[in-house]
């Protein structure tokens, strides 16, 4: 069984078993998190379109753990004027495990 979902504005082809990092969730390691904005779900070839969302689908998952992305850096540069800007920036991620997908 296969679902394309939202999780924090983003969507994510998941199926079950699957470990995956997406923007910071609330809640603490282990809590158990529900996702009902499931646009497809695709089940031994047949296949349910939302429109936005299937109704009554869930996907429930659990937090395994928070951490920091890898560093990205922003470099700014202007042409013979002197200008020279570096910026950092680590996103905040939270690992997650697919545990069920109920239609």
């Amino acid at each position: 069984m296969v679902a394309i979902v939202d999780i924090a504005g983003q969507q994510f082809k998941v199926e079950k078993g699957q470990k995956l990092f997406v923007h910071r969730l609330e809640g603490s390691t282990g809590d158990k998190v529900e996702f009902s904005n499931v646009l497809l779900i695709e089940n031994e070839g047949q296949t349910a379109v939302g429109t936005p969302t299937v109704e009554g689908a869930v996907v429930t998952a659990t937090i395994l753990e928070h951490l920091k992305g890898d560093k990205v850096l922003v470099f700014k540069k202007k042409r013979r004027k002197g200008y020279q800007k570096l910026n950092g920036h680590r996103q905040y991620l939270s690992k997650i495990e697919i545990n069920d997908i109920t239609n």
